[in-house]
């Protein structure tokens, strides 16, 4: 019981500092779809 909860609370913190340190680094999912470069004008 004590090693699923650790791994809960392992797979949490991962889950946040993930989060955190790709948006610092500029690939959160706004940032990557929001570029002029990459509309689609037309086929």
């Amino acid at each position: 019981m004590k090693a699923m909860l650790l791994g809960f609370v392992a797979i949490a913190v991962i889950a946040v500092g993930a989060d955190y340190t790709l948006d610092q680094m500029g690939w959160s999912a706004a940032e990557q779809g929001a570029s002029p470069s990459n509309v689609r004008l037309g086929d």
